[in-house]
């Protein structure tokens, strides 16, 4: 209220808009501060809590632009507070996508966030003497900058980290604080993930073309007709991450990122004119679910992983299966034992924060002793009661080879080469090759033959020929007499379909490169796959050579006519 005005002097209509909106505005701050209290796993105990915040975000969105005017004049609101209100709904949009993998939600954050900047919510806050409204400016930055990087907006992502990096700037010169640091490691760990790519598609005047990797209409090839798949949808993933040194931005690591746009389709934008219309309970689900739900673990403890994989079991639906996606060290065994059993081969290292006891991180006390801190393929033996999925992108990868499918259900591991030749090797830091096939396999590709960029003319040429190999490849694993069985039940869901595919094409294409030439370098997997109607198949071999010739590259690789083994 302003200057000498008491309370009596505001007509009461006027005092019961300020009394509602802050109803409102305490309301909103109570239920959105009690989201970091729900359980991070479960699909059912959240939804209701979410819908009710939604809801009161909703009617607090619409107040205030209801009542505006008197909202400045009896309670002076200021734009920074009308910004706070839009980043928390961009945020509850954001980790809506998160709990559900429904890409469309992306889109609502973003439309909040992108009005932020445009509106200029936050402008006033750098002139006012309050180092914690400008904290809260930052931190709206580094969420927009997730939500971009997760749209492949890279062009606004270098555009927000320039205007971060001022804001960073004029922050650390006005206050002098603690958290300098901090924000500068924000600034070099997305610069790092923008510049992970191995390889940049260009336009004829040399820009730079984003080209986006999830799965979109026509990319993966049909099922010729009357060819009999297993009926298995996938429906929940874990995608694990904890790899020493790799590039990272908001305990998301490249592999992780592009592992999760792996298993998602293009997003929609289902309400486009959201943010206008004030509309913000996300009740415009898809039909069915587009994408499997995904839990995202950056560096889990063991009893973290257990939990969550547990969660996803239990919840999983009939006729569906678990992925799990691992991307970490490799711990390998010390010991040696004349059994060897699943505990035996070591695994995957997982952190050992939080995993004490008696105040003391436990030790093994002699050789014989198994690694605490890691996934043995022994842990995942209880989940092989229902279909399951594995990829294990590690230097131990080769420890989860020795499966055993005890329960008769589909189960595939697909394992990552456990070794690299060393100009591989040292761009790990940049994410694996392994991943990369999987996400992208003519970025994998392009990368190593040792190309940086790609005219776009060429590289839509080169993904037009991958559409004919994939549909080969196809045909290959669907036709061979000899397959184990576990493939083609999990051949009928497009995403399992398209990994399966591409990892093919993976091995195929390592096996033909002059500098992977120990068989460590190849990939994997559990069962083994029939190398002579798949990865070692002439018609393959003669795609692949194909694909080189068209990048000029054909000398990297072994041509059986020209060359000998």
């Amino acid at each position: 209220m302003t200057g000498a005005e008491t309370e009596d002097d505001i007509p009461l209509n006027e005092r019961k808009t300020v009394t509602d909106f802050c109803y409102l505005l305490d309301k909103s701050k109570q239920l959105f501060n009690g989201l970091r209290d729900l359980p991070q796993y479960g699909h059912k105990q959240w939804q209701s809590y979410f819908g009710r915040t939604f809801d009161v975000y909703t009617k607090l969105w619409k107040f205030q632009q209801q009542h505006r005017q008197v909202l400045d004049s009896r309670y002076g609101l200021k734009r920074w507070q009308i910004g706070e209100v839009a980043s928390k709904i961009g945020q509850l949009y954001y980790h809506y996508y998160l709990r559900t993998s429904e890409t469309s939600y992306l889109n609502e954050a973003f439309s909040f966030y992108s009005a932020i900047r445009q509106r200029s919510y936050y402008f006033q806050v750098n002139k006012e003497d309050r180092p914690e409204l400008v904290v809260k400016k930052l931190r709206y930055y580094a969420r927009y900058i997730v939500v971009c990087l997760l749209l492949n907006k890279m062009d606004l992502v270098k555009v927000l980290v320039k205007e971060l990096s001022e804001e960073i700037e004029d922050y650390t010169q006005r206050f002098n604080t603690e958290d300098q640091l901090e924000w500068n490691l924000v600034l070099q760990e997305v610069a790092a993930f923008v510049e992970a790519d191995p390889v940049v598609i260009l336009n004829d005047n040399n820009s730079v073309v984003v080209i986006g990797n999830r799965l979109q209409e026509g990319s993966v090839p049909p099922l010729e007709q009357g060819m009999v798949v297993g009926q298995l949808v996938l429906a929940d993933a874990l995608i694990i991450g904890n790899c020493n040194n790799q590039v990272k931005f908001s305990e998301l690591t490249i592999d992780m990122f592009r592992m999760l746009q792996a298993l998602e389709r293009e997003p929609v934008n289902l309400a486009a004119q959201t943010f206008k219309q004030g509309t913000l309970e996300p009740s415009e689900k898809p039909a069915k679910r587009e994408n499997p739900h995904k839990y995202l673990l950056y560096k889990p403890t063991f009893s973290q992983l257990f939990t969550f994989m547990s969660a996803s079991f239990k919840e999983l639906p009939a006729n569906s299966v678990l992925l799990i996606y691992l991307s970490a060290t490799g711990v390998f065994p010390t010991g040696h034992s004349d059994y060897k059993g699943p505990y035996d081969f070591g695994g995957v290292l997982t952190n050992t924060n939080r995993d004490v006891v008696n105040g003391e991180t436990v030790q093994k006390r002699n050789q014989a002793q198994k690694e605490m801190h890691c996934l043995h393929p022994g842990d995942l033996l209880p989940f092989t009661r229902k279909p399951l999925f594995v990829i294990v992108d590690s230097s131990n990868s080769t420890a989860y080879k020795k499966f055993t499918n005890l329960f008769g259900q589909p189960l595939v591991c697909l394992l990552s080469p456990s070794v690299y030749p060393k100009s591989v090797q040292d761009q790990s830091q940049r994410g694996s090759l392994f991943t990369l096939f999987l996400y992208s396999p003519l970025l994998a590709f392009s990368s190593i033959c040792g190309l940086n960029s790609l005219r776009r003319g060429l590289w839509e040429r080169a993904q037009e020929f991958l559409r004919k190999i994939y549909r080969d490849i196809g045909q290959m694993i669907t036709r061979s007499r000899t397959i184990d069985q576990a493939f083609l039940q999990f051949f009928g869901d497009e995403f399992l379909r398209l990994l399966l595919i591409r990892f093919v094409f993976c091995c195929a294409t390592l096996r033909l490169h002059k500098l992977f030439r120990e068989a460590q370098s190849f990939p994997e997997s559990y069962p083994e796959l029939p190398k002579q109607d798949t990865v070692e198949s002439s018609v393959l071999q003669k795609h692949v050579l194909e694909l080189a010739a068209m990048l000029d590259v054909q000398s990297l690789f072994w041509d059986d006519s020209v060359d000998s083994y």
